[in-house]
Parts: structure tokens; sequence; C-alpha cells
């Protein structure tokens, strides 16, 4: 009996382990795609065991990813699509940088997700309609970008039946207009979108 549990604990381990080292890749790809003048991310050391112990990430008791902080780190680049795979990561922010390029849709693929910061960046294109993936949402700030087209239905829909409680779209190069505030219970849910001029 104590050999299948050592058996067990050994598996449980290694299954750990290789998430660990997964994301400590994911975030190291990332790393390769970002201009650092700052050395901000001179922690992300791929060699490493899990990306635990890097400076502006947070992990859970179990060693996995929940937080990316690197707010005003004077970084350069973009977002990859393997961000996506931080399954557990519940906070994203990247605010006050100049990141550019689009927001990749593989980032709808966070249904963990709490609070996505993007804004004050120079993102462009549209906002992924795979956004209304993100059901735990409860703040969505997309402000002082480059962004298209219009907010997508199915983000959307997270004011009426998620629990976004903040959507910032202002600042961009959004069409149309939205106007609502909506309460729910205790909830209340803030969209800003620019002003009609």
């Amino acid at each position: 009996m104590r050999s299948v549990a050592l058996v067990f604990l050994i598996g449980a381990i290694a299954f750990i382990s290789a998430e660990c080292n997964s994301e400590g890749d994911t975030l190291y790809a990332w790393k390769t795609y970002l201009i650092d003048p700052n050395n901000v991310l001179q922690s992300w050391d791929p060699t490493l065991v899990n990306p635990c112990t890097w400076f502006h990430v947070t992990c859970n008791g179990q060693n996995s990813v929940v937080r990316v902080d690197l707010g005003a780190a004077n970084l350069s680049g973009i977002l990859v699509p393997q961000l996506g795979m931080l399954s557990n990561l519940q906070y994203l922010q990247v605010h006050n940088n100049s990141i550019s390029g689009e927001i990749p849709s593989q980032l709808g693929n966070l249904t963990k997700l709490v609070s996505l910061g993007l804004e004050n960046n120079q993102l462009s294109g549209h906002i992924p309609s795979s956004l209304g993936n993100l059901k735990s949402l409860q703040w969505m700030r997309l402000d002082g970008n480059k962004l298209l087209g219009t907010i997508p239905i199915s983000v959307l829909k997270l004011v009426y039946w998620g629990n976004l409680q903040l959507l910032n779209v202002s600042d961009n190069q959004l069409a149309g207009t939205v106007h609502h505030t909506n309460k729910t219970g205790f909830a209340t849910t803030t969209i800003i979108q620019d002003l009609i001029t």
C-alpha cells in the first residue's frame, strides 16, 4: 500500500513540476518578444525549476502562475498567443507600457482571469470576441490604446451574464456608443467609452 501511495505522490509531483515548467516556458517565450531596457525581467530564467521565484510573477500553493504584474515597467513588444496557456492565471497587469500589436484571441482561454489590465499601451486591431469566454472577469481595462471596430457582443454579454464590474475602452478608435450602468443585486457594471463628438 505504501508503494502505491509513493508512486502516486511521485506522479503528482512530476505533474506539478511539468506544469510549472510549461508555464515558465510560456513566460520566457513572451520575454523573448519584449524589449526590457530596465531589466525588470532579469530574474525570468528558464533554467529554474519553475517561474514562482521570478519577480513580477505570483503563484498559488500548487506552484502555478496566478498573477503577472508588469505595470509601468517600460516594456515594449507584443503580447504572445502562448499567454493563453496560463490556465490558472487570474491577474494579467501590463498597463502603462508600450506594448503594441493585436490582443491575441488566445487570451480568451484564460477562464480564471479576474482582472485584465492592458490600458495605456499601443495595442491595435479589434477586441477579440474570444474575451467573451472570460466569465470570471471582473475588471477589463483596455483604455488608452489604438483599438478599432466595436465592442464584441460576446464581451458585452459579460455585463449581463458574467461578473464584469468595469469595462473601460475609452481613448481608443472604437466605433459606436454604449451608455450603460447595470445594477444587478449587489453588482454594478460600468462601461466607459468615448463620448460622441
